[in-house]
Parts: C-alpha cells; sequence; structure tokens
C-alpha cells in the first residue's frame, strides 16, 4: 500500500525525495480521474574496516548532532513528519500506521489498490506518518526501529521507501509480540531485499538509528493529535477510521473524489475537510 511521516504506500512513482513529490499535473473536474598475495590482501582488508568504521562513525555522529533528523525526502515547508510520495496536488490523503501492527497491515493490503489508483491519477498526494504504539503494547523496540529503517529508505530516493516498507508487510511476525524488527541485522537484510537500494548508505543509517529522534518526535505528534488508534486516513484535514467509519476502499475513493473535486471548483479556497462531508 501505501507511506511528507504521516508516507504513502505502494509503488510510487520517482519524487524528490528519497519514499512520495513534485507539482500534480492540471486537472479538469471532469476528466482528472482518468489521467525507489597475502600482505596486500590484509592491508586491503584492513583498510576496508578502517572505511566502514569511518562511515558508521559520521552517520553516528550525525545523529547524535542533529537529535531529530528528519529524512531527506521531506521538503522544506513540508509537515515534519509526513513522507510525501508524490506533488502538491488538490487533494492531500494522511495514513498513520505502525510497522509492527497486523491491524496495519491488513490495512495496507485491503487498501493498496485504491491509494494507488488515486495516487496516479494526479489529484492526490498520500503522506504516511509512522506511529510506534505497538512497542508499549507488546514491549521492545521493533517498530521504532523499523520506522527509522523506513526512514533510512526515504533517504536514497526512488521507490525505496515504499518497496522496503512492503518487506516489512510481507516479512510482519505473525505475533506481534516477537520483536524481530528490533533487530538492526534483520531490518538490514530486509534492506538488501530492495532492488538497487545503496546499502553503503542505508545499512550504517538503521545501524546508527540515525532518524530515532524524529520517530520518537512522530509518535510524540501522533499521540497529542487526538486521533484514535491506527490505520487512520485524514483526507484534506479530516479524520476516518477504517472500522469505525465502515471506510471501504470504495468510500476513500469516492471522499478522495469530492474532495478533488470542491478543490476544483473552489481554486482560490483552501480545501476543507467539512466541505467534503
Amino acid at each position: 500500500m501505501g507511506r511528507v511521516m504521516a508516507k504513502s504506500k505502494g509503488t510510487e512513482a520517482p519524487k524528490a525525495q528519497g519514499e512520495p513529490t513534485a507539482s500534480g499535473a492540471g486537472i479538469s473536474r471532469r476528466h482528472g480521474w482518468q489521467r525507489w598475495r597475502t600482505t596486500v590482501v590484509a592491508v586491503v582488508a584492513v583498510g576496508a574496516v578502517f572505511a566502514v568504521s569511518a562511515v558508521i562513525g559520521s552517520y553516528k555522529r550525525a545523529a547524535d548532532k542533529h537529535g531529530v533528523s528528519r529524512p531527506t525526502g521531506i521538503a522544506a515547508g513540508s509537515p515534519i513528519f509526513g513522507i510525501p510520495v508524490h506533488p502538491t496536488v488538490p487533494v492531500t490523503i494522511e495514513v498513520y500506521e505502525d510497522l509492527r501492527s497486523p491491524v496495519s497491515k491488513d490495512f495496507a493490503k485491503t487498501y493498496s489498490k485504491a491509494l494507488n489508483s488515486l495516487l496516479y491519477s494526479g489529484q492526490v498526494q498520500i503522506t504516511y506518518q509512522l506511529v510506534t504504539s505497538s512497542d508499549k503494547q507488546y514491549g521492545g523496540t521493533g517498530s521504532a526501529q523499523a520506522a527509522n529503517a523506513a526512514a533510512c529508505a526515504d533517504d536514497l530516493g526512488k521507490t525505496y521507501f515504499s518497496e522496503f516498507v512492503d518487506e516489512l508487510w510481507a516479512h510482519q511476525p505473525t505475533d506481534p509480540s516477537k520483536d524481530l524488527f528490533a533487530s538492526s541485522s534483520y531490518l538490514v537484510k530486509l534492506g538488501r531485499k530492495v532492488k538497487g537500494m545503496p546499502a553503503s548508505s542505508f545499512e550504517p543509517c538503521v545501524q546508527t538509528r540515525m532518524h530515532q529522534g524524529w520517530v520518537a518526535a512522530s509518535q510524540k505528534d501522533y499521540a497529542s493529535s487526538g486521533y484514535g488508534d491506527v490505520p487512520v486516513v485524514v483526507i484534506n484535514g479530516k479524520e476516518y477510521e477504517a472500522t469505525k467509519d465502515g471506510l471501504t476502499p470504495q468510500k476513500l475513493t469516492a471522499l478522495a473524489k469530492q474532495a478533488a473535486d470542491y478543490a476544483v471548483a473552489h481554486p482560490t479556497a483552501s480545501p476543507s475537510a467539512t466541505s467534503t462531508s
């Protein structure tokens, strides 16, 4: 599915990010929806070890220095916790999800097709905000470390964020109390499954938890938002909970289209969530 961190999931168009971000195409109200030798060898080996240590050290220093290190895919002026996966367009869909939560995984599976269709309509941008509430619920740090690793993938551009999150969903333990994602080495292993993603940059970022401050701040922001349990979907500022609000993929699509139609009809107005009710 989808993951700006609130970030969109599913396959995305290349963005100015590192997971979905450039401007949306012009649209019409009627037709807008149709449209990631021994000594020598020994010396080289030692040199390689020092080189890797230097890279990891530089990431560690950066993490210590910045505290809250946002993924590079989040442009200046954008919401600090939202990872964008598409250009600025009339409708913004924010998806709040927890990478360790089975419920969030089910949501991703159920809504991925609808979210991707909306994304490629050119009228919608999707942002994913990674929540780590399951760590408190089950104990451990897997959700937070998975979120950090996803942010590291986002740093590297293309569709790496979405592809890496897909790997997390595919390998999420059936029993959430098994804190498999707390292992940096396991997250690195999953990262190697993402074709083309530079390991030399991704792995040190994961191992040093480069974005751990940002992940913690993102969770704090979610906790203070007043939103219900994840997954939560927010369309132009209006909150929907999948179960509570009966938010089917079809209803999600209809609500997004309604918001887009309103934005096109009122180009000088700020799209209001209440206007789409």
